[in-house]
């Protein structure tokens, strides 16, 4: 199998939950919508998630788990999923980065990379 068998790309959208969001007590609610794209030439199901989270102090939080909001989506080639999820940081901006565990139905697994993203409270950034 090329390269090219095992291709997923993911797009990131993000939100600041106003209504959620506490800054008087250092607590600021983001929504993150994800697409998953399978690119590659052979169907892929998500087995697990893994992300790094970084506030603007530097505190680092990694969470490990099983498929994301309870689901282990199965993508044949051209297809995408796409789903909507939620993080709490103690300060107004932060990155968010991580993978997702794949395997492919030939029984290859593989990691799908997702870039680090800015997760950020409006007019906090010029």
């Amino acid at each position: 199998m090329s390269e090219n068998s095992y291709k997923i790309q993911v797009e990131v959208e993000t939100l600041y939950v106003e209504e959620q969001s506490m800054p008087e007590r250092d607590h600021y609610v983001f929504a993150y919508t994800i697409t998953i794209h399978n690119e590659g030439d052979i169907p892929a199901r998500l087995l697990k998630r893994h992300w790094v989270i970084t506030d603007a102090n530097n505190k680092v939080q990694e969470v490990r788990g099983e498929g994301v909001v309870g689901e282990h989506p199965y993508l044949k080639p051209g297809e995408h999923y796409r789903y909507t999820s939620g993080t709490m940081l103690e300060t107004p901006v932060g990155t968010m980065r991580g993978s997702y565990q794949m395997i492919a139905d030939d029984g290859v697994e593989f990691d799908a990379d997702i870039p680090s993203f800015m997760l950020s409270m409006p007019r906090t950034l010029h």
